[in-house]
């Protein structure tokens, strides 16, 4: 076996063989022809039809945070069974008390049956009048296919099922524990705002909405991942962005053929224009006032639920080199720092090339007691030029993982010890 199939084995997996089974979702749902039927996916008037699908969908037997609570709706004299379903930890369990079950469960306050002396009312309506009457919170959808509803739920709402009704009542009960809204950790300023994003996509899209007051400020939300279904939300100004270029934003995000998205890093490797470019051709900012700078400008800014991050299409190289606190300094100064930073990028990417150029092959361009002391300094390193600086650009990513992915207990001290003895090494000072 050679070397090329010894990586190949330990690294890599084929399997000997494909299994091309399918696990149905429920036996009752697969028609005998093999055929998916549309009708199996609607909600059925048949309460304990609907109940016993969900709790197969849900896997009610083993899952121990999907909650049902199951009573009966006494209306007009007629008893009427009913469910909710809703995650725990994702809602708020007293507005569920004071908004839904309290309501449902005042029997001898519901007076709406129609009187018979008055033959110009209508048939009652038992979703209409559960709608208009009887649930009180503001945000409330009615849903007639099982995958809506399951959307719903895992959002945060919860699900409301009635007998004899082919649709069940979304309700937004939504209490998602997370982080409040802290200072920028990455792009911190002197002068500007102290606000940064969390991992709550509709709180960073308020923060758009708090410092943009205008109408035109257009948030439109879709999904990607077919197993995830991760919330992403896509901003821009309709006055302002270029429709072409959000027409292309639109299309890139909603074709997106993925089973799951986790991050707004994933996001960007998968709608960039060449996935083998090393070079950034997206923005990742977590500062909602730069991002605001960025959509009066035209441009179109992605969020992806559960990033703090906010991703702006497209991104020029002198992006990269500005700040958020450049709007808040005068334009020279702003502008000279500006200046400096492309100085210090042609530094750091120039340097090292230069410096074993010079060193190596014209040292004449080197003063006399520079060259001296050069040479001087390198008498007692036993290793070329080129693997010192290949040691050092290593040492560099190594210490910036080390302060990074170990904790912040010892990380400083392992790095202070890594910089001292790396610069005695390369330097013998």
């Amino acid at each position: 076996m050679g070397f090329k199939d010894l990586l190949k084995n330990t690294f890599t997996y084929t399997p000997k063989n494909e299994n091309t089974f399918i696990i149905p979702n429920s036996p009752n749902n697969i028609p005998e022809n093999g055929e998916t039927s549309n009708s199996a996916e609607n909600i059925s008037p048949d309460y304990n039809k609907t109940l016993e699908t969900f709790k197969v969908k849900y896997n009610l037997l083993i899952n121990s945070d999907i909650n049902t609570r199951e009573f009966e709706i006494n209306i007009s004299n007629k008893t009427f069974k009913a469910c909710l379903i809703f995650i725990d930890g994702l809602v708020d369990n007293a507005s569920i008390n004071h908004s839904i079950l309290s309501p449902l469960l005042l029997r001898n306050s519901i007076k709406m049956s129609p009187s018979a002396n008055k033959p110009e009312v209508k048939k009652f309506d038992l979703q209409n009048f559960l709608m208009k009457n009887l649930i009180s919170e503001n945000v409330v959808k009615t849903e007639k296919t099982f995958n809506k509803v399951i959307e719903k739920i895992n959002l945060g709402f919860c699900a409301l099922f009635v007998e004899t009704l082919d649709v069940a009542f979304c309700i937004e009960t939504k209490d998602i524990k997370g982080r409040t809204i802290d200072t920028p950790q990455n792009e911190s300023v002197v002068r500007g705002a102290h606000e940064a994003y969390i991992e709550n996509l509709r709180t960073n899209t308020s923060l758009i909405r708090k410092i943009i007051n205008n109408e035109n400020l257009i948030i439109e939300s879709t999904t990607v991942g077919k197993i995830t279904k991760t919330p992403v939300a896509i901003c821009y100004m309709q006055n302002i962005a270029n429709d072409d270029l959000v027409a292309e934003v639109k299309f890139r995000i909603n074709n997106l053929k993925v089973d799951n998205l986790l991050s707004s890093g994933q996001l960007e490797n998968l709608i960039k224009d060449n996935i083998h470019n090393i070079y950034p051709e997206l923005l990742a900012t977590e500062r909602p006032d730069r991002t605001c700078n960025f959509l009066l400008n035209g441009r179109v800014a992605v969020f992806v639920n559960g990033s703090p991050y906010a991703l702006i299409l497209p991104a020029v190289m002198l992006d990269f080199l500005s700040t958020s606190e450049e709007l808040n300094l005068n334009h020279f100064y702003s502008n000279f720092l500006k200046v400096v930073r492309i100085i210090a990028l042609f530094i750091a990417v120039l340097l090292p090339g230069i410096y074993i150029a010079i060193t190596l092959y014209h040292d004449e361009f080197l003063p006399s007691e520079l060259l001296f002391a050069i040479i001087s300094a390198r008498e007692k390193i036993p290793f070329p030029i080129v693997f010192e600086i290949i040691l050092m650009e290593v040492s560099f990513e190594l210490i910036r993982e080390a302060g990074i992915r170990v904790p912040s207990a010892f990380g400083q001290a392992i790095r202070n010890c890594w910089c001292i003895n790396t610069w005695r090494c390369c330097c013998n000072c």
